[in-house]
């Protein structure tokens, strides 16, 4: 099969193709596909299935293009993870799930069939499970869609939250206030948001209360209208903290619980909170539990291969 595809802006052109045309290589290489630049744009030539699939793959990474930013190798990489699992379904699919966020001048988009489906999820439901190893995207999607939430007018607060687990034994030896000693399991929360917003927007959002960055334990007892909440590293959570946290969902809210329940730091034998409430609300259908894995991993390349070599040493 032999499909056309022509670009109007030549600016475009040089983002899309890459330098050298370094990108049209790789995407030759990961769809096993043969390009051909012509006068009008691409000639691409190869299996019908694989020729379609780089038609939807154009109109994704022309997206990217516009908006602002240079399409890299590893962009191309993570939607022919999407092809190989939805085929060009998923790709119409990775074109369409943006969030409208400007991050370093581009649009954050999720990239893995996972990532579309957990997006997905925290749109349509009020509580939703993202749970899976490091690298997934979890928290920072989250994040994300908490950001885009409050910008729209959608909530009135982000709240966001981590439990600290080592509070019983060394919290107590570090230097200050109770506060200062539980910023550091907070950081990298900031470090997120410093991503998506100004640092000044941060600093006045949180003077005026509409972000909250708090360890768990200060969650009970209140109630969050309006308000998109994150849990974040909830398999550090006891059960007894994870009810608590799940009872404090108020009207037009969102609640959404990130973990990786193969990294508790919670004492050996403990349960862990993350685990029982999958067991526990499993038959709730109005909550959604989804289920990362390594091939969604966005990180380095490397680290998709940590993950699997240690699922595979474990197993």
């Amino acid at each position: 099969m032999i499909l056309n595809l022509k670009f109007d802006d030549n600016r475009d052109i040089q983002h899309l193709f890459g330098k050298y045309d370094e990108n049209l290589k790789t995407i030759e290489k990961e769809f096993g596909v043969r390009i051909y630049r012509i006068q009008e744009g691409l000639r691409v030539d190869g299996p019908d299935d694989k020729v379609n699939q780089v038609g939807e793959l154009f109109n994704y990474l022309l997206g990217i293009v516009k908006s602002g930013r240079s399409v890299k190798k590893r962009d191309i990489q993570y939607a022919n993870r999407v092809a190989e699992a939805e085929k060009e379904d998923g790709l119409k699919r990775l074109s369409k799930e943006k969030i409208e966020l400007p991050v370093k001048g581009g649009l954050i988009t999720p990239k893995t069939k996972g990532q579309i489906e957990y997006v997905e999820a925290i749109k349509k439901f009020d509580i939703v499970f993202g749970i899976g190893p490091a690298g997934t995207g979890k928290t920072y999607l989250a994040m994300a869609m908490a950001v885009n939430a409050l910008k729209k007018g959608l909530v009135r607060r982000i709240i966001l939250t981590r439990p600290a687990v080592e509070a019983g034994e060394n919290l107590g030896f570090l230097p200050g206030e109770l506060e200062q000693k539980v910023m550091p399991y907070l950081r990298p929360l900031y470090d997120a948001l410093y991503e998506m917003l100004e640092p000044d927007k941060v600093e006045q959002y949180a003077e005026q209360g509409i972000i909250e960055v708090a360890p768990l334990a200060y969650m009970r007892g209140r109630t969050f209208n309006e308000a998109f909440v994150i849990l974040d590293e909830a398999q550090n959570s006891t059960p007894e903290q994870m009810k608590m946290f799940l009872t404090r969902l108020g009207f037009d809210s969102k609640t959404i619980i990130t973990g990786d329940v193969t990294q508790s730091d919670l004492p050996s034998g403990q349960p862990i909170g993350l685990i029982e409430a999958e067991k526990v609300l499993r038959g709730v259908e109005e909550i959604k539990f989804v289920h990362l894995t390594a091939e969604d991993t966005v990180r380095h390349e490397l680290v998709q291969k940590i993950i699997e070599a240690y699922d595979k040493y474990h197993k």
